[in-house]
């Protein structure tokens, strides 16, 4: 069971960083999958003073700018030296713009 998982996963977190495991101050990030919605998991988390941090809502109609645009626009921009962030967003925005 999953809850198993993540009681392994607890206790490995405690071997393995004893201040985190002492405290219990540690977040895990779950995806919106039906184990991780449970019930069991639900209780068992902030039982075990685990933080759980969700994902934002899911909108299909705003995926395509991944599988379409970021593809193109870092094949335009390979091989390109960008010395500060300043200068990413500028060329970023550019390239955007002309696709």
């Amino acid at each position: 069971m999953y809850t198993d998982i993540l009681r392994h996963l607890r206790d490995a977190v405690r071997r393995k960083r004893p201040k985190k495991g002492r405290t219990f101050s540690w977040f895990i990030l779950h995806n919106n999958a039906p184990a991780h919605r449970s019930v069991l998991v639900k209780y068992l988390l902030p039982n075990n003073n685990v933080t759980t941090l969700q994902h934002s809502p899911y909108f299909p109609y705003q995926a395509a700018a991944d599988f379409v645009l970021f593809p193109l626009m870092s094949s335009a921009l390979k091989g390109r030296r960008f010395y500060n962030a300043t200068d990413i967003i500028k060329n970023a925005t550019e390239e955007l713009k002309r696709l």
